[in-house]
């Protein structure tokens, strides 16, 4: 079992949004919101094994393009696919125009829809083409963005969990977690984490580097934040499919603007 989550929050945060071999010993709204505070961390664990992987490839001698499809295949498999459901759920319930109770139940079913294999596969698309396109400028540069993207995945899911966004359904995962982080909380994490983003950037990578890091996160957060604002309208609230949702699109965003320029 890995050594690095010892507290009831970090154990909440790796043993729900991972397949690491973590024991959640307490689902207790206090560890709830220590869970949803360290998720960052888990995305500098997953990105940075996602990163690593592509880097792996491109030194046997591997391509841009078969290198990111890796870094794009770890973090899936290491949560085992949760959020790219989510995210295909999500999509099924927003353009199923039915009433908001019937399309929770659309989204609480097992099967994946038109709306969803759509979107899923866009965003797929849109991830693989945009870290390979870092990859193909620089290494270092596409094993980094793949964190950053990562963490900012986990950092929508911080700020989706503040106070003042309430759950669809009384049950799940996405009700243990609403409502949990106070909202000062939840944006000065955010906050926090996006200027340390840009500070690595630029002290590794260069000064415009340092920029597009910190643009990457934010702009992430933002499509989130957008995503997530739609879905309270439409659903009522959040429910786990959404967190997933919000993470895939955050994590997208990022990608997309960490490989322009």
């Amino acid at each position: 079992m890995p050594s690095i989550p010892s507290s009831p929050g970090l154990r909440f945060a790796f043993g729900t949004l991972s397949v690491l071999p973590v024991r959640v010993t307490r689902w207790d709204r206090g560890a709830a919101r220590g869970g949803m505070l360290c998720a960052p961390l888990v995305g500098v664990v997953l990105g940075s094994a996602a990163g690593a992987a592509g880097l792996v490839l491109l030194v046997l001698g591997a391509g841009p393009l078969l290198a990111a499809v890796a870094s794009v295949a770890v973090p899936a498999a290491l949560t085992r696919g949760l959020h790219l459901d989510g995210i295909a759920d999500t999509a099924d319930g927003l353009g199923s125009g039915r009433p908001a109770e019937d399309a929770l139940r659309i989204m609480k079913q097992s099967d994946i829809g038109p709306f969803g294999v759509i979107t899923l596969l866009f965003v797929l698309l849109a991830q693989v083409a945009a870290v390979a396109e870092v990859f193909g400028g620089s290494g270092a540069r596409g094993a980094f963005a793949v964190v950053v993207s990562a963490v900012t995945a986990r950092l929508a899911l911080t700020s989706a969990a503040r106070t003042g966004v309430p759950a669809a359904r009384p049950e799940g995962l996405g009700a243990a977690v609403a409502e949990v982080v106070p909202v000062r909380a939840a944006y000065g994490v955010c906050a926090g984490a996006s200027l340390l983003a840009g500070v690595v950037g630029g002290l590794v990578l260069g000064p415009a580097d340092g920029v597009r890091t910190g643009a990457a996160v934010l702009l992430g957060l933002a499509a989130a934040e957008g995503l997530l604002r739609r879905c309270v309208r439409r659903f009522g609230g959040v429910t786990g499919d959404v967190f997933g949702g919000l993470a895939e699109t955050a994590a997208t965003v990022s990608l997309v603007v960490l490989a322009l320029g």
